[in-house]
């Protein structure tokens, strides 16, 4: 009986010693993205077509588009692009400081680049968050602005892709008749426009659902 106490709080000294606590400071939204970024998190709860990745509690799956997928939390939806053109030719994103948003940060993490962009119309956030080959948009108020940037740090760190899955696709021309007019990953040049054009996209989808 000793023994078996013993091993037992051996192995719960090992559990507990093998678990580390992160503390995040929620209001500051450059900790967020710093604290969560720097973490080698490989987890994950949902596969798309050629790739995965972990989507936090209180957020739920919609839909998907392609290779795009449709999230919801709080009353948001989340936009979720994959840029698996980039991946495959491990595309460098360049980004500029917009000193005209109310956030604007440039993203460079152990060779993972991208960047966050915020902009402030009327009482709304348009958020841009691109990392890891992977797009997030959404448009939300300022009482969900830090949990959305919270939610999107975790989903765009663990997206993990699926190379063998993405090389057939370019071997099939998979990707050869869905190109677009535009880059979504590139930053805007006009993001006042684009997200006014967006706040009118949103609109339109949430009243579907």
């Amino acid at each position: 009986m000793k023994k078996i106490k013993i091993f037992l709080i051996l192995s719960l000294g090992l559990f507990l010693s093998a678990c580390t606590v992160v503390r995040i400071d929620t209001k500051s939204i450059d900790n967020i993205v710093n604290v969560v970024l720097s973490k080698d998190n490989d987890l994950y709860n949902r596969v798309g077509k050629g790739y995965k990745y972990y989507v936090p509690r209180g957020v739920n799956y919609v839909d998907t588009f392609e290779l795009n997928e449709k999230l919801y939390s709080s009353g948001n939806y989340y936009y979720l692009y994959i840029d698996a053109v980039g991946y495959f030719h491990q595309t460098e994103v360049e980004y500029e400081i917009n000193e005209d948003a109310y956030f604007s940060k440039a993203i460079d993490n152990n060779d993972r680049k991208g960047y966050l962009e915020i902009t402030k119309i009327d009482n709304l956030y348009f958020v841009e968050f691109m990392y890891n080959y992977s797009k997030i948009e959404a448009l939300v108020n300022e009482r969900n602005l830090n949990n959305t940037i919270l939610n999107a740090s975790y989903i765009l760190s663990t997206i993990k892709f699926n190379d063998n899955v993405i090389k057939l696709m370019f071997n099939q021309d998979y990707f050869i008749s869905r190109e677009r007019q535009y880059n979504i990953f590139s930053p805007n040049q006009n993001t006042e426009s684009l997200s006014r054009k967006w706040i009118e996209v949103y609109t339109e989808e949430e009243d579907g659902y």
